[in-house]
């Protein structure tokens, strides 16, 4: 029996459903809005709000703690990367930093004062195809 057990499998194993989390996240963070299912939103709700205590803290444990759950792979930049990023162009890296630095930069900050909560579910109309219910998962304003 499954007492206690507090995970949404959403019919994945173990290892896709981490990778299927970690890429959700990124795009919330990116986007600030993304639409899936309920199911997936639900599960996603805990880890999003998990990312933005972690920021709030804004230690080094807990920007590793951040890489290590969104998967975040740090390439070596080529030397005419480093200098674009020195330079401060946007396009010079791979969107994985700036994933991070928009969480730790604006999201952490955003809700400084907010004890918990900092994500919401709309639902939407049922998905085309398979009947799925659809929704918005999205970080609130404040």
């Amino acid at each position: 029996m499954r007492h206690g057990k507090d995970t949404f499998k959403i019919g994945r194993t173990a290892s896709h459903r981490r990778c299927l989390i970690a890429n959700m996240l990124k795009s919330l963070i990116e986007h600030g809005r993304i639409e899936t299912t309920e199911r997936k939103a639900k599960e996603l709700r805990r880890h999003a709000d998990h990312m933005v205590t972690l920021a709030k803290k804004n230690t080094l444990a807990s920007k590793r703690k951040a890489v290590a759950e969104l998967m975040i792979s740090y390439n070596a930049l080529t030397p005419k990367e480093a200098r674009a990023a020195k330079a401060g162009k946007k396009e010079s890296h791979n969107g994985d930093r700036k994933v991070i630095s928009k969480l730790f930069s604006e999201l952490g900050p955003r809700f400084a004062t907010r004890n918990g909560g900092y994500t919401r579910i709309i639902k939407k109309a049922f998905r085309i195809g398979d009947n799925a219910p659809s929704c918005y998962i999205e970080y609130l304003a404040q």
